[in-house]
Order: C-alpha cells, then sequence, then structure tokens
C-alpha cells in the first residue's frame, strides 16, 4: 500500500495545516517574547545572524526576567542536574535485579548513558527547554545520532516549529522552517538534489528556506525497516516544494513537553508566563510612573517670565538674566508630591506575585527564609512540603520529558554498538526508569511522614498490647522508607546475613 503523496502538494499542504493550527497562538507568544524573553523567539519574517534591538523602553524592570531564570536554573538543578545522580535503572518486575550478571549491566548501562549526555549537549539544550516551558508553555528539541558523540541535541526557540498531536494527545507531528545558504544546502542535501536553478547560483551568501516535516509513515512496515519505512517519515523541501531529502526515524525523534494543557487536543501549553503577563505588564508601568515621578521632581516643568533676557539655564549654579523686579523669572509649573514610598511597596508587592508564579520562593526558599530556630528535620519537611507545588509538573514533564529522552537516547546508542549487549534471560523483559533528583525525591519523601506517623502510631499501641508489634513488618518499612529518600536498596543486608 503506497501514500500516493506529491511532494509538491501534499507535503506544503500537510506542513500549511500545522501552520494554520500555530497561527493563533502567535500573537500571545510575541508578547510573552517581549515582556519575559527578550532574547528568545524566532517568528515569521526573521532570518538568521539579524540582532534584534531590544526594546529597554518595555523592559524597564529586569525582574521578571531574572524569576524566569531562577526557575529554569531551579529545574535543571532539581530534575536533571549533570552533577548529581537524577535517574536510575531497573527492570519490570523488579525482582529480575537479583539475577547474576543485571545489576552489574544496568549500572554499565547507566553509566554510559550519563556519559553521552554529560559528553553531548543535552545538558545545555535542557536549560534553554525550561526556560522555553517556563515562558512559552512549550518547548522542543530533536535528538538525533551523532557519530562522535553519539547522540546530539538541535534545541528550537518558540515560533520556529509546528506541532500536532494524535486522538491521544500526543504530540506526533513536527514541522519547522530553517534557513541555510547554498553551500550549506549542497553540504547537507548533495548538489544533485538541489533546485537546477540554485546548482548555478550565483549568489551563494544569500539564505534560502527549507521546510523539515516528521510525521506518523503511512507506508511503515514492520518486516522492511529502511529509511522509508520507519515509523516516522522525515523529509526535507524548499519553499516551493522541491524535495531535498526523504528518510525516517525509528522513534518519534522529537522530544516536546507542554507545562498544561487547557484540552487533550491542544498542540500547544500554557505556563507561567501566562499566568503572569498581565502582572508584568503591570509592574512595567509603574516602573515608568515612578521613573517619571522621579524626572519630575528633580527637573520639574517650569513657567518662564516674559521679562527673562536670553535662554534659561537649568544647570547647577546656572545664570538666568531678566530685566523683571517682582515676579520670579522662573518657577515650577507645579509641585509634585509623589508618594514614592507606597509605590515602591506596590511594585514590591508586584514583583512578589511574579517571583511566585515563577515558583522563585521554592527554588530560593533555604536563603530567603530563616531557619534559625527550626531543626534540620523540620527544614527538610518545609522543603519537600514546597516541592510538592510541582507535583503535578513534574508528572507531564516525566511523560514528556525525561522519559521520551531517556528512551531516545538508549535507542540510538544502542543501534551504535555503544551500549554493552543485554544479558540473555532478560533481553525480552522492559526497562523502567526511576527518577531520583532533588525534585523527585521531595515527592517521594513526602509520603514518609505518614510511614513515621504510622509506626510511631504502631508503637503506641504496643506498649499497651504487645502483640501489636508483631503484626508490623519493620524490615518492609525500613525498605520503603530508604526507597522514599532514595538510598540505594543495595546498603541493606538480605535476611539471611
Amino acid at each position: 500500500m503506497k501514500n500516493n503523496i506529491q511532494p509538491k502538494t501534499d507535503y506544503l499542504r500537510l506542513y500549511g495545516e500545522l501552520k494554520s493550527e500555530r497561527a493563533t497562538w502567535l500573537p500571545a507568544w510575541k508578547d510573552l517574547c517581549a515582556y519575559l524573553a527578550p532574547t528568545r523567539g524566532f517568528f515569521d519574517g526573521q532570518t538568521p545572524n539579524q540582532g534584534r534591538r531590544l526594546d529597554h523602553k518595555t523592559l524597564l524592570d529586569s525582574d521578571p526576567c531574572l524569576a524566569v531564570e531562577i526557575l529554569s536554573a531551579g529545574m535543571m538543578s532539581g530534575l536533571t542536574s549533570p552533577a548529581r545522580n537524577w535517574f536510575d535503572l531497573s527492570l519490570a518486575p523488579r525482582e529480575l535485579a537479583a539475577v547474576p550478571g543485571v545489576r552489574e549491566w544496568l549500572a554499565e548501562v547507566k553509566k554510559r548513558l550519563e556519559d553521552a549526555f554529560a559528553a553531548s549537549n543535552v545538558y545545555s539544550t535542557l536549560h534553554m527547554f525550561y526556560q522555553e516551558i517556563a515562558v512559552f508553555g512549550t518547548a522542543a528539541f530533536l535528538l538525533e545520532e551523532d557519530p562522535q558523540k553519539g547522540i546530539r541535541c538541535r534545541p528550537f526557540t518558540i515560533g520556529e516549529y509546528c506541532l500536532g498531536t494524535d486522538s491521544l494527545g500526543r504530540v506526533n507531528r513536527f514541522g519547522r522552517e530553517f534557513f541555510l545558504t547554498v553551500p550549506q544546502m549542497r553540504e547537507a542535501f548533495g548538489l544533485e538534489n538541489l533546485p537546477p536553478a540554485l546548482q548555478v547560483s550565483a549568489t551563494p551568501n544569500r539564505y534560502h528556506k527549507i521546510i523539515h516535516l516528521i510525521l506518523p509513515n503511512k507506508d511503515y512496515s514492520q518486516e522492511c525497516l529502511d529509511n522509508r519505512r520507519m515509523p516516522y517519515l522525515s523529509v526535507y523541501l524548499t519553499e516551493s516544494g522541491h524535495l531535498l531529502s526523504q528518510s525516517g526515524y525509528r522513534e518519534f525523534p522529537v522530544i516536546a513537553a507542554r507545562w498544561e494543557v487547557k484540552h487533550a487536543a491542544d498542540a500547544y501549553g500554557r505556563g507561567p508566563g501566562w499566568k503572569c503577563l498581565g502582572d508584568v505588564k503591570m509592574l512595567q508601568k509603574m516602573q515608568k510612573a515612578k521613573l517619571v515621578a522621579l524626572d519630575k521632581n528633580t527637573n520639574p516643568p517650569v513657567m518662564v517670565s516674559a521679562n527673562v533676557q536670553g535662554e534659561v539655564n537649568l544647570l547647577p549654579g546656572g545664570i538666568t538674566r531678566y530685566n523683571g523686579t517682582t515676579d520670579a523669572a522662573v518657577k515650577p509649573a507645579y509641585q509634585v508630591q509623589a508618594d514614592l514610598t507606597s509605590l515602591e511597596n506596590a511594585i514590591s508587592s508586584v514583583r512578589s506575585t511574579i517571583r511566585a508564579q515563577f515558583f522563585a520562593d521554592v527554588f530560593l526558599m533555604l536563603s530567603a527564609q530563616n531557619y534559625s530556630n527550626m531543626t534540620a528535620a523540620e527544614v527538610a519537611e518545609r522543603h519537600q512540603e514546597k516541592m510538592l507545588v510541582l507535583g503535578p509538573v513534574l508528572e507531564r514533564l516525566k511523560n514528556e520529558l525525561l522519559d521520551p529522552l531517556i528512551d531516545r537516547a538508549f535507542a540510538l546508542l544502542y543501534r551504535q554498538g555503544l551500549l554493552p549487549p543485554a544479558p540473555e534471560s532478560v533481553q525480552e523483559l522492559k526497562m523502567k526508569v526511576e527518577y531520583v533528583s532533588l525534585i523527585a525525591r521531595a515527592q517521594k519523601a513526602a509520603g514518609l511522614s505518614s510511614l513515621v506517623q504510622g509506626i510511631n502510631y504502631a508503637a503506641t499501641l504496643a506498649a499497651a498490647n504487645p502483640q501489636v508489634a508483631d503484626r508490623v513488618d519493620y524490615n518492609r518499612a525500613l525498605e520503603e522508607g530508604l526507597n522514599a529518600l532514595g538510598v540505594a536498596p543495595a546498603l541493606l543486608k538480605n535476611s539471611e546475613k
């Protein structure tokens, strides 16, 4: 069964449909870009290597941009820190890890995944990813094979790409526009695949728009996995519809995540930037009002007498001559008595609201609050409680960012022979990823308090009836508690020892 797709018509039509679905989101993204991420965004009419000027008349207060940086840095260190262990590998069911050789194989696979992440640009891409999703609610990057480092990422910014979803709301279609010069096109696609007009182009430094589409492949064949019959089709074509390249992917290569979605059919999400954009605009307006008040207070508008001779000299120590005898030659037009204290308090309140929307209080809580009268256990409990507010976001990022990232990286490295072969006893079983980052541990440790309360309650009852203690499995309670704290199970002795 064949697609019968005509590149010049069907591919352009499919890309046009993706752009039409994206069109209603563009005004909001441009607004968010202007007020919260002036260095991000790539919209129609822009080309590479254009130094866009920042609008400092709009961005009078940089605190909202700082709140975005705090959130992205907090997500980076809390979810995918390159300096800490943030994921572990196991098998489903968990008991299979006890099979001889399995634990060592899992440890080696994890080490090689970590080495590949560190050697590539994964972590720098993730930092930009968190910035994008915090402001715009949607972020994406392409994860591909790299001959030298195993994997590499191609980060995208908002407005540069289009997304589409399947019936379950999962992103499964992707389109983007990018620009290449003729020499770059020859290097990427080969001279023979370029349009005849570009093969003899007289303007080699001119940029040409290229369209890249990744779609579910209707010609997918499990028996014949050549590059055109893989589960996902990848095509490159010019703006006029000339097909430059056609290949495929075994897995959907685009890692796209949404902070939250209003409807399951939405291809794009909304994030903290959407919720506080009004506050950000109000903050900029209040800063402008404060600067105007200060300017009028230090350099007020004046009225000049008709008897003034020459120009008015408003410099310190300046002399202005006039021939009048009674009225002042120069005097203020009106008195400015701005209540700057109240205005500063209002600005501080709006800043706090913006920071709360970006969870800056969560990530800066240990440095911003006074815990001198608390024990270490109380501080840890406060920290865990605040981390709970990120629970829904963590779950969505687990499903749309972390799981696809590790699965795709594992598949790419495995096909390149960069991972050790699995033991024969586990080759047909499913690998399970467990996240042990700071935020993931805080989520798990929140349930530890109920476990401790239950054990203490049982101990209280055991004081009156010793038989109660016999019903509590303290060994299992120890295992559950250490698992919640993220302690490696290997530290526990087995029952025989």
